[in-house]
Formats: C-alpha cells, structure tokens, sequence
C-alpha cells in the first residue's frame, strides 16, 4: 500500500510523541536559536563565539577583543535541503527513504514552535523549492513532495554537490535560517567551499545518510552492480579476497576524503545509517548539537 502523507506524518507524530518525550520540543531553542536583531549588551570575546559579532570599535578602544550580544527571535526560519539523486535510492530500506524519514521528524519538531519550514529538493536536472511557511499543512505539503516517485532517469552523470549548496545559498540569502542537509555525499568533488559559503551566513546541520552495504560490502559471491547514476554495470565476485581488501581501501579513502571536505568546510556531520533506529538517532543528533554550543 502506497504510504500517504498524512499516515506518515501521523505514523512520525505518534514516535515523536512516545520517543523524544519533551526531549526536543520546548528545547529546541536552546540547540537551535533564531537569528538575533535587538542589540543587548557586550562582553569579552571567547573561543567559541562567532567572530561575526565582534564589535571592532569597543575593540580597538579597549585593546580587547568584545562582542556583541543580542536578544534571540524565538521565530526562526527553518530549511530541509535533501538530495534527491539516483544514489540516494540505494539499498533495501532505501537511504531516500531515511532521509524523508528524518525531513517530515524534524520539520514537525521545528513548526511546533510556529517557526516557518521550507524544502529544497535536488537532482542535477530537476530542482524543486518549496517556499516556507508555519503549520501543519506545510509540513504536509513537503511530505507530499517527498513521497512522489522520484525523477529516475540516468544522464551518466553524478551528483553536482556543489550545485545543490549554490542553490541552496541563492534561496535562503534574504534570511539567516537554519538549514539541515541530508545527502550521502556522492558525487563530484569540490562541494566544500560552497558549503562553507552557506555556513558563513546559515546555522547548518548536516546529516549524511549512509547504507551499511556501502561500509561493509556482503559476501554474496558473483552479483551484477550498477552506479546508480551512471548506469555503468558491472560483474563481480564479492567473495573475492582481493576484491574485498580493494574495495575496504578505497571506502576508507572515500571517508577520509568527506571529512577532510567537512572540516574544510566547518562543519561536523552526523552520519547515520539506514539500519539505525531514526528517533535514537535524532536524539543524539541534538544531543551533540547541544554539546558542540557549549
């Protein structure tokens, strides 16, 4: 039976509800704060203060480096950025899947608060931006978009990462929000800098969503496998020891590259994977959300 949006949203407000427990809602301003505009006080600068609020005059005067402290808009704007590409389809469970999963969880916790939600839903060839808005029915709105059968057809080429965070910076730039990434982060090289430019003005939070098959290749002797967004197919004895020593060397590359990427980009990403309990995983993501303001 084709899932609807109401019974999935339904289904994500039920755990919600019997999971998080007060957890998040009514504590997610805490994690997650508005973009400030009265001007309150000053104090002397800390390592972990944004250096955006250094107020250079008090600085210059006082030969001590201050900054400035505003009051925090309980309203916040809210964006869900999700990779829709080939790659992301992946797997038994699906890693588009999670990420809709995650996408419909978060964008209810975020509209409890009467904050505004909007969604950028990206391939290479077709984009969707939903604007945001408060409610419900907005949330219901991007989950009907979600649940659409995805746009399937192979142009040999991957994903243009870098494409998703310059439209994802073109759209949100009238307003400081809080933007959440959700992609497995396949595709072309480069993607860093363009993510760094959106967190130089955006507070964003990136999930990357991973099957474990992708980790761990499984024993399953002589199987056909196809990039998912190339079309290149290809036989191979995955009980071959040398294939899998291969395979292990170039996923640990593979890792070490996107972190290296992230921190380039300044920003610590919460990988989770297709077979992880959703909620224990949102909660820990806020959990050390929270541990990485203070």
């Amino acid at each position: 039976m084709t899932t609807t949006p109401e019974r999935l949203l339904r289904r994500l407000e039920w755990r919600l509800g019997r999971r998080l427990d007060g957890r998040l809602q009514g504590a997610y301003r805490t994690v997650w704060h508005g973009a400030g505009i009265d001007f309150t006080d000053l104090r002397v600068y800390l390592p972990e203060d944004d250096v955006r609020h250094i107020d250079w005059n008090v600085t210059a005067r006082v030969d001590e480096p201050y900054v400035r402290l505003y009051t925090e808009d309980r309203e916040l704007t809210c964006w869900l950025v999700i990779d829709r590409s080939a790659s992301m389809r992946f797997g038994a469970q699906g890693k588009e899947s999670v990420a809709t999963d995650l996408a419909v969880a978060l964008g209810r916790v975020v509209s409890q608060g009467g904050n505004r939600v909007g969604a950028i839903l990206f391939d290479n060839d077709r984009q969707q931006v939903i604007p945001p808005r408060t409610g419900r029915d907005q949330v219901l709105r991007i989950t009907r978009e979600l649940i659409k059968p995805p746009y399937s057809a192979k142009t040999g080429k991957t994903t243009d990462l870098s494409k998703m965070f310059s439209l994802a910076a073109a759209t949100t730039i009238r307003r400081r929000s809080l933007i959440f990434v959700m992609s497995d982060f396949i595709g072309d090289p480069g993607w860093e800098r363009d993510l760094a430019r959106l967190t130089h003005r955006h507070e964003v939070v990136v999930i990357r969503v991973v099957d474990p098959a992708e980790l761990d290749l499984p024993d399953l002797g002589v199987i056909l496998v196809e990039d998912a967004e190339t079309g290149e197919q290809l036989l191979v004895d995955t009980s071959d020891p040398l294939l899998r020593s291969r395979l292990a060397t170039q996923v640990g590359a593979r890792e070490d590259a996107v972190a290296a990427a992230m921190r380039t980009a300044g920003v610590a990403a919460h990988r989770i994977t297709t077979d992880q309990d959703l909620l224990a995983a949102l909660v820990a993501m806020v959990q050390q959300s929270r541990r990485g303001r203070r």
